[in-house]
């Protein structure tokens, strides 16, 4: 009976060899199947294959770089399908080949998962609709429109040139604000070295010394030997209050009230505000650019606008357009969106240009917060450092000011 070599994966991503006697290939993947596994690779086996295969010592399971799923990992194979379906690779074998290649064991047992269920019938879209967590909503109905339309591997490179231009942006965001933030944890850190090892010295010193001491150092050594005594309690009672406040914005109305605070906060408002507005018009401009119905992409841009207050505006849009009113009408009584987005929009709608006047708006708020982002990085970097300056400078001075004195 003819033998066959089969190299085959479990739902877990773990990856075995076997030879399988049947009378054909397609009882040999049969009896693969009805084990629970996928089988990725199948041809004809020899005794001298088996021979090669057992001196080799053949690997039977496969390693992984990582467990999760980096949003890279998305891309990569987002891009690597869009060109291997523009080349002719079929659907199943570009996944498959793809799969072989992933570094993540999440994102291959994903994969594995998916193609099986496509060899059921299942269409591309539905099995990406069962991995929420690596392929969201954006993914699942972009794909949808692309299998519908005959056009996956044009959606599938419009989807990853808007995930690696998201990435980018935030990656902007994020390091802008990183700097300001070690210098602050520094800060801190000099302060809580301060009261816990140098002021108490300093204190034993200066009663030894028995002299009078100036106001400035006796308030420190006082700021000092509080922070000592109560440190653990006030790291507790921070980590309470932080983790309540976290829990509360977690609300409905607390994340109402979060984001409220934000939005209203001096020049930050604002620059919050167009982030929002950046994402809601970018998401928005690769919907309907797709073909996707102008309802359905105002009803997944709410859900992945991740700002309840902007989500509760596009709801409001969203009940008006069903009515038959353009976007730019509820737009405009919102409030929530600048005139120049309001009237961008509605020469988008007037000229059938909804899509391209969406991705102005997207570039035009995309370059006002990047820029604010350079002005703020170099405004605030000066500040924080003679910020810092002032508060350790004080305390020096503190410290020595009794041996000025003493000395003079």
């Amino acid at each position: 009976m003819p033998k066959f070599l089969i190299i085959s994966k479990d739902r877990e991503g773990t990856q075995e060899t076997g030879v399988v006697e049947a009378a054909d290939l397609d009882k040999a993947v049969l009896s693969i199947q009805t084990q629970g596994r996928f089988v990725v690779t199948v041809q004809p086996f020899d005794a001298e294959d088996i021979s090669r295969m057992q001196s080799s010592g053949m690997s039977t399971k496969r390693k992984f770089a990582r467990t999760g799923v980096r949003m890279m990992d998305v891309v990569s194979f987002a891009r690597q399908l869009a060109t291997m379906l523009e080349a002719g690779v079929p659907l199943l074998r570009s996944i498959s080949v793809i799969e072989e290649q992933v570094s993540s064991k999440k994102l291959s047992v994903a994969l594995l998962s998916i193609k099986g269920d496509i060899e059921q019938g299942e269409t591309f879209s539905k099995g990406l609709s069962k991995y929420p967590t690596i392929f969201g909503q954006f993914w699942v109905s972009l794909v949808e429109v692309g299998e519908a339309s005959g056009t996956l591997p044009n959606i599938l490179t419009k989807l990853t040139s808007y995930i690696e231009d998201a990435a980018r942006f935030r990656a902007q965001v994020i390091g802008a604000l990183i700097y300001p933030a070690i210098l602050a944890f520094v800060c801190m850190g000099a302060v809580v070295f301060f009261a816990l090892f140098v002021g108490p010295t300093f204190e034993k010193v200066f009663k030894d010394m028995g002299t009078e001491l100036p106001m400035l150092t006796v308030v420190m050594l006082a700021i000092f030997k509080f922070l000592k005594q109560n440190f653990f309690l006030i790291i507790l009672g921070m980590g309470a209050v932080a983790y309540a406040l976290a829990l509360y914005i977690k609300t409905p109305r607390g994340r109402w009230q979060y984001e409220s605070f934000i939005f209203n906060l001096p020049v930050l408002g604002e620059i919050a505000r167009e982030i929002v507005i950046e994402r809601f018009a970018s998401q928005l401009a690769v919907l309907v650019e797709s073909g996707v119905p102008i309802l359905f992409g105002l009803d997944i841009t709410e859900r992945l606008v991740e700002n309840s207050i902007c989500a509760q505006v596009i709801r409001d849009i969203r009940e008006a357009a069903r009515e038959g009113q353009l976007l730019a009408d509820p737009m405009s009584l919102s409030g929530f969106f600048p005139p120049m987005t309001v009237q961008m929009v509605k020469v988008g709608e007037e000229t059938g240009e909804l899509a391209k006047m969406l991705g102005h708006v997207s570039r035009y708020y995309k370059q006002d917060v990047e820029e604010f982002m350079k002005r703020f990085s170099t405004v605030i970097e000066p500040i924080m450092l003679v910020v810092m300056g002032i508060i350790i400078g004080t305390i020096v001075i503190s410290m020595f000011l009794p041996l000025f004195n003493l000395s003079g």
